[in-house]
């Protein structure tokens, strides 16, 4: 998947200082992948809530330690099809 939020969330994930060599869609975000910490993973969501309008609750957040980037990288889109679905209706 090569889209523009996959490449903001890879290019966060960078200006982190985190090394994204090799990282797929298949990478977990948490254990044996990116070995996300739990204040990291939120900086990441803070980034992404900022720059695309979207919103991810506490329980969210933690659950993102159990997805791959693909699987984040979906629900970031799904939650702004669903931003700009309500405010195409308001």
């Amino acid at each position: 998947m090569s889209t523009p939020v996959r490449a903001f969330v890879v290019n966060t994930l960078e200006t982190m200082n985190l090394d994204t060599a090799g990282v797929t869609d298949a990478t977990p975000i948490g254990d044996d992948g990116l070995e996300l910490e739990s204040l990291t993973t939120a900086e990441l969501v803070m980034q992404v809530e900022e720059e695309y309008g979207v919103k991810f609750s506490d329980e969210d957040v933690e659950a993102l330690q159990t997805l791959t980037i693909g699987e984040f990288v979906a629900q970031v889109e799904q939650r702004r099809t669903q931003v700009t679905a309500q405010a195409g209706s308001a």
